[in-house]
């Protein structure tokens, strides 16, 4: 662009240099005070002062634009004079211009050293006659309005209030109200395009309706910040009057500085609004006591534990499922449908880390690494490990805590265990759960139904802590030796897995592997003694009998401690334990096998029954004594269903003893006596029935039971067989005592499946739907039958060395369940 230009008119087109605003909007007929700091605004304002000039006045869209161009303008502006030019410094320049007319842009040249713009002068159109009564009345609403801005905003200026209290220029008006108040530069641009006074009018009593309730609003929160203030600066006042006053007594500690750092530390911890409320309530309550007053005591006792929870306080999980499998291979042996049941849900939770934790019950008996493997899976998901002994626990206080109202009220275990761990996502033991009973004082079982609901656990409430505490990011992991004696509402919130007990391979394992380098580590004989295999063996055999492992660790150190006397008397400087040394470590062996028919024999059944801390063998006997009155004796410690099925055998052996040559009138005469050897041990259950109608027909028919065969089953009436159940550990206790065939029922076949590989290895199981499959597989030389039986037709396997049968013990025993 040449500095030649010229203000030229063109058909009522003038082009003259432009000035863009940022928020700033300049009205004709008014006095404006503005800084310029653009290169090309500068240029401007100096060109049209040296040509005596006009300058166009625009404001410009986007206030953060540095170089707007034509479509970063508004369509309308100002044609104003320069009045006064001040250099504030070299890239800054004050200048005063005054309105003189609106124009409309028509176009924009940007390629010069200062903006020039073609514009073209655009009157505001006055009102018509018809609008005159409207115009009227908006103005009067104007002047209304302004009132009461006046009184909301009482700054505005006296010369200001005056120019419009003076004024009835409906257009005078309309362009010096949005130029001297406080409007958006957004709603002064809309007066501006807005081309009839009537028009104007309208916005502008809109644009002073908005701002005065603004004004109404910012004077609302004024004030009530300035009540807050009051409130703030008067309780400041009143409890440093009654601190003075306390310490002039001499009444001591100063509770309003407790409650000032109890209220620091709940603000800290960034609770919900109802959680601090709650708390700060209670720091309230504290602040008015005196320092000694027992009441005081009993909320500081109570802060205290809230603000030890850990509220917001996370561990990281660690889901590498390749370290958890080691770690739980290191910490156990064997348990392979464990691991990968573990491993299954942790990979479940990688996969899904906002799913609800399931709650996990590991079920087995005593010894078998329930709880150890609880704590190998706190270690692999690196988690804090907690531990809540449930076994006797009779109150439901203890699970969900006492209320604040007795003396001595205290948390319950879960909240306690919660502080413990200092993290809010744990993996929480909750041992023996099996091991709960209610009283008068509630049923504890039931407490622990909230908590171990996923649904629920995220607001389970401590009847201490009375606020809702979220319980779902922790991992429960339940254990019990007995599924049957969980009731049945909790046992439905729990995933069960099942624990099996230990062969003799994995015991020895176990011992060589585990046990044996922990105990010589704790006697201080590592390297100083050693255990032969045939000495491990000999301790599994001779000296322990269990499901799991925990008479054999004793045994293993009992045996150590007479090798550490030997060494610390200077006898010998290291020992090798072999099998023939146990029993002069040990004494004599105290395992002695169970009263087991392990011969051919008449009226001996070995039947298999399930307990608590595994399966056992439980053989019945049967006599007859002729000259009799076909009485019934029954005894053993029976239960009334054991009682029952005696009874369902006699009868179906009446009903068929043609069949197996037992004559019909020799029952009639004579009397039969049943029973279960070990008489003090408890036994009950449908599931011996097979056993009973087994050895009645072998001593009616004088045909003796094989003595390497086992059986269980439920029988009916009619003789079918049902299914039972605790196959796995029915099945264990035979392989432990050298069964070599295992009859059981037809539907419990799926259940093989949970059977150890190591005992179906040994074990030839034959499934049975009746009582004629039994008696043909179970009697050595059973007598032709009727045509309509059947027999299996599965051959027994050889029957193996002797040798290798694991040997039992004479240990009392639970009480088994059929």
């Amino acid at each position: 662009m040449s500095e030649k230009v010229t203000v030229r008119v063109e058909r009522n087109i003038l082009h003259l240099p432009a000035i863009a605003l940022r928020g700033l909007v300049v009205f004709p007929n008014n006095l404006l005070h503005f800084e310029v700091g653009r290169e090309k605004s500068i240029a401007a304002v100096e060109w049209a002062v040296s040509n005596h000039s006009n300058v166009f006045l625009i404001a410009q869209k986007d206030m953060k634009a540095d170089d707007p161009g034509a479509d970063g303008l508004y369509n309308y502006g100002v044609v104003a004079e320069v009045k006064q030019v001040m250099r504030v410094s070299d890239d800054l320049v004050r200048i005063l211009v005054e309105g003189k007319y609106r124009a409309r842009l028509t176009e924009m040249d940007t390629d010069g050293s200062f903006l020039l713009a073609s514009v073209r002068p655009t009157p505001v159109r006055p009102v018509k006659p018809d609008e005159e009564a409207e115009a009227d009345a908006l103005l009067r609403n104007v002047k209304k309005s302004f009132d009461e801005l006046l009184s909301l905003n009482p700054r505005i200026g006296k010369d200001v209030v005056f120019a419009v209290n003076s004024n009835n220029d409906p257009a005078f008006l309309c362009e010096y109200i949005p130029a001297n108040l406080l409007f958006r530069f957004e709603d002064k641009q809309a007066v501006l395009e807005e081309g009839t006074l009537l028009g104007r009018l309208r916005l502008l009593v809109e644009r002073m309706h908005r701002e005065r309730r603004m004004l109404e609003i910012d004077k609302e929160i004024a004030q009530k910040v300035d009540e807050a203030m009051d409130k703030n600066q008067r309780d400041y006042y009143l409890h440093e009057q009654l601190h003075i006053i306390s310490d002039e007594l001499g009444e001591g500690d100063d509770t309003h500085a407790e409650a000032d750092e109890y209220r620091r530390r709940i603000t800290a911890l960034h609770l919900d609004a109802e959680r601090e409320k709650k708390l700060l309530k209670e720091v309230d309550r504290l602040a008015k006591m005196q320092g000694s007053n027992q009441e005081a005591t009993v909320i500081r006792t109570y802060l205290d534990t809230c603000l030890d929870l850990p509220w917001n306080t996370f561990t990281v999980d660690d889901l590498d499922i390749s370290r958890a499998q080691q770690i739980l291979d290191r910490d156990h042996y064997g348990l392979k449908k464990v691991k990968d049941r573990i491993l299954e849900t942790l990979a479940v939770r990688k996969l899904a880390p906002d799913v609800k934790a399931q709650i996990i019950c590991l079920v087995g008996p005593p010894g078998v690494g329930k709880t150890s493997i609880a704590r190998s899976i706190a270690e692999s998901l690196g988690r804090k490990y907690v531990r809540i002994s449930l076994g006797g626990v009779r109150d439901e206080a203890e699970i969900r805590g006492h209320r604040r109202t007795y003396i001595g009220a205290m948390p319950g275990k879960i909240i306690t265990a919660m502080i413990s761990a200092k993290s809010a996502n744990p993996l929480m033991l909750l041992d023996e759960i099996d091991k709960l009973a209610g009283d008068f004082r509630g049923d504890p079982a039931a407490a622990l139904l909230e908590a171990l609901d996923p649904e629920q656990n995220s607001t389970f409430n401590d009847h201490f802590i009375d606020i809702p505490f979220d319980l779902s990011h922790v991992l429960f992991i339940t254990t019990a030796n007995d599924l049957g004696s969980i009731p049945g509402p909790l046992r439905d919130r729990m995933d069960v897995i099942e624990l099996p007990s230990y062969t003799r391979v994995e015991k020895y394992n176990i011992a060589r592997k585990h046990l044996l380098p922990k105990q010589l580590k704790a006697c201080g004989l590592t390297g100083k003694v050693t255990l032969s295999q045939s000495a491990l063996y000999g301790i599994i055999d001779g000296y322990t009998r269990e499901a799991g492992v925990r008479n054999l660790e004793r045994t293993i150190t009992s045996a150590l401690r007479k090798c550490a006397r030997k060494i610390a008397a200077g006898e010998v400087e290291s020992v090798s334990v072999t099998g023939t040394m146990l029993e002069q470590l040990l004494g004599p062996r105290f395992v002695k096998p169970d009263f087991l028919n392990r011969t051919n024999a008449v009226g001996i059944a070995n039947g298999l029954a399930w307990t608590s801390v595994g399966g056992e063998t439980l053989p019945i006997e049967v006599q007859v004594m002729d000259n009799g009155s076909g009485k019934i004796t029954v005894t053993g410690s029976l239960g009334d269903v054991m009682k029952e099925s005696a009874q369902l055998a006699v009868t179906w052996v009446r009903v068929h003893a043609a069949e197996y040559g037992i004559d019909p009138e020799k029952l009639k005469k004579c009397d039969l006596h049943i029973h279960a050897p070990e008489g003090a041990v408890p036994k009950d259950g449908p599931s011996a029935g097979v056993t009973l109608t087994t050895a009645l027909v072998s001593c009616l028919s004088g045909i003796p039971v094989r003595g390497d065969v086992a059986m269980t089953g439920e029988i009916t009436l009619h003789g079918n067989v049902l299914p039972i159940g605790g196959l796995r550990e029915k099945s264990m206790a035979a392989y432990r005592e050298g069964m070599k065939t295992v009859l059981i029922p037809k539907d419990n076949e799926p259940d093989l499946y949970e059977v150890d590989d190591e005992v179906k290895k040994n074990i030839q199981f034959l499934p049975m739907s009746n009582l004629a499959q039994v008696l043909n597989a179970a009697l050595l030389k059973p007598k032709t039958v009727s045509a309509r039986h059947s027999h299996p037709g599965k051959k027994a396997k050889k029957p193996a060395d002797a040798a290798a049968i694991p040997q039992t013990t004479e240990q009392p025993k639970p009480g088994a369940v059929c």
